[in-house]
């Protein structure tokens, strides 16, 4: 099993949470404690991605009545304890008294940064306070024990929340009720189904408080950032460049030769050996002056310009070479080149990945050796013809990547979940990039296709979180991704 944690119903994570705390009030504040302040920093990091939270910044708490609003008061309490000229306004949905032990101690000590920093708010009186505008809101209303529907007057002061001047909009767990639109969602302890549908739940963060042994079961779970700490580690000291794989890239056309060149540049800066990649013929100089790192293999072309089929016997003479294969990157649909692809497959029993053009159902069905597959959800359809994700992963022996806001890997009865990424990705060419990222993990990993495909998702996620955190979301391009492999490493 690859490091990850179960998703759970919010039934399964009430059974949890009553085993491990049976009772114990002082265990639940620990984990409270634990619980805020990770919030805290989840926020605070994300901010960065609009400039960083501002040193005199304006915090909203919206607070109920359970642990959900300890949580947020504590998460408050832990930026106006690192930033002094911070200041916080809570509003307690259900009323002060309504607020159960726990929450009620959260507010006590929240109040230990200095009473004069922190402002009560009339949920009655939301029309006056909510339009201010705040840096940053913490919605703790309701968590996942919460039961419909919600109560008019509540209804009320969420739209009215949702319609405030909030830069960063964050929800502890799940946001309040399915109604208040959160940038980011909270997952503290447990990630719970619901987040994975909610349209209002924004990004998603999981925060991991220990509550899981080792290896817990679950067919459906979602990735930790442990997934990569293997590729953190030192090297051997006695090793060459055949240690770490050699990946073919077979892609590119004249309509588009930009793709399967990123799809190189990224094999290259993420660890592989050895790149060969076989490209349209007129393409090579260009091509090599500028990544001289890759062997480039010039190949005939079609009368319209993408690969043709008289091609093969250049991949078919140095073929025991490799050690994977990836396919797809420019490559375009024409039947010829199709044919090209499919013979390709027919006479290699090497691990390949097929990405864009190649993602056709005649090509998955031919293929001699082990497939991992990244569609995204257009693309899947193609090739699914209806399927789910479990069951076209089961029947087809694939791994499929479907990529996302929240990207799934299927393998086996296995479904787990990458949360990394963001908006920055949603640019031309970040598909190129996964592919040969997750070419270079599976060239390095041959036997094991679905931990290739979870590494390349989780390091091409967590890359484009820093560079979002360092130069935000608009002002980049796509290749931007590639520097900042090393640093989304190295955080681990």
């Amino acid at each position: 099993m690859l490091p990850s944690h179960p998703i759970l119903s919010c039934e399964e994570a009430r059974t949890l949470e009553q085993g491990l705390f049976a009772g114990d009030e002082a265990a639940e504040w620990a984990a409270m404690l634990r619980a805020g302040a990770a919030v805290a920093e989840a926020a605070r990091r994300d901010f960065d991605e609009i400039g960083g939270f501002p040193e005199n910044g304006r915090v909203l708490v919206l607070a109920g009545k359970g642990h959900n609003g300890g949580d947020a008061l504590l998460a408050a309490r832990h930026l106006l304890a690192r930033y002094p000229r911070a200041t916080a306004e809570v509003v307690f949905v259900f009323g002060e008294r309504a607020l159960r032990p726990l929450a009620w101690r959260a507010w006590q000590y929240a109040q230990e940064t200095g009473r004069e920093r922190w402002t009560q708010r009339e949920p009655s009186t939301a029309g006056e306070w909510a339009g201010k505008g705040y840096d940053l809101g913490f919605d703790g209303i309701f968590g996942f024990q919460f039961r419909p529907p919600v109560e008019p007057p509540v209804a009320e002061l969420i739209e009215r929340v949702n319609a405030a001047p909030i830069r960063l909009r964050a929800a502890v767990d799940l946001p309040s009720g399915g109604l208040l639109r959160a940038d980011f969602t909270y997952a503290t302890g447990a990630v719970k189904t619901p987040i994975l549908t909610d349209a209002n739940a924004g990004r998603l963060r999981y925060l991991d408080l220990g509550f899981f042994p080792r290896e817990a079961p679950g067919a459906q779970r979602v990735l930790t950032p442990a997934v990569l700490a293997p590729l953190a580690a030192l090297r051997p000291a006695h090793c060459d460049k055949r240690d770490f794989g050699h990946l073919f890239v077979i892609g590119g056309s004249h309509n588009y030769p930009g793709a399967v060149l990123m799809t190189v540049l990224a094999a290259l800066r993420s660890g592989v050996g050895l790149v060969t990649a076989f490209v349209p013929e007129p393409l090579v100089p260009a091509y090599a002056a500028r990544v001289p790192e890759a062997m480039w293999v010039g190949c005939p072309l079609t009368p319209e310009g993408r690969l043709a089929l008289e091609g093969l016997h250049l991949v078919r003479e140095r073929i025991e070479r490799a050690t994977a294969l990836a396919i797809g990157p420019g490559l375009g649909r024409e039947r010829e080149t199709m044919a090209l692809v499919r013979e390709i497959l027919k006479v290699s029993a090497l691990p390949a990945v097929l990405d864009a053009d190649a993602l056709q159902p005649e090509l998955v069905r031919g293929a001699k050796g082990p497939l991992v597959l990244t569609p995204h959800a257009g693309e899947f359809q193609r090739i699914a013809a209806g399927a789910t994700l479990e069951t076209f992963a089961r029947t087809s022996g694939t791994t499929v990547v479907l990529k996302g806001p929240v990207t799934q890997i299927a393998s086996g009865e296995t479904v787990y979940h990458s949360i990394f990424g963001g908006p920055v990705l949603a640019r031309g060419g970040s598909g190129d990039l996964l592919a040969g990222i997750v070419g270079s993990m599976l060239a390095q990993a041959p036997g094991d296709p679905a931990l290739a495909a979870a590494r390349g998702v989780v390091w091409h996620g967590r890359a484009a979180e820093a560079l979002a955190r360092a130069q935000g979301q608009a002002a980049v391009r796509t290749t931007d991704v590639l520097d900042y492999l090393a640093e989304a490493l190295r955080s681990e």
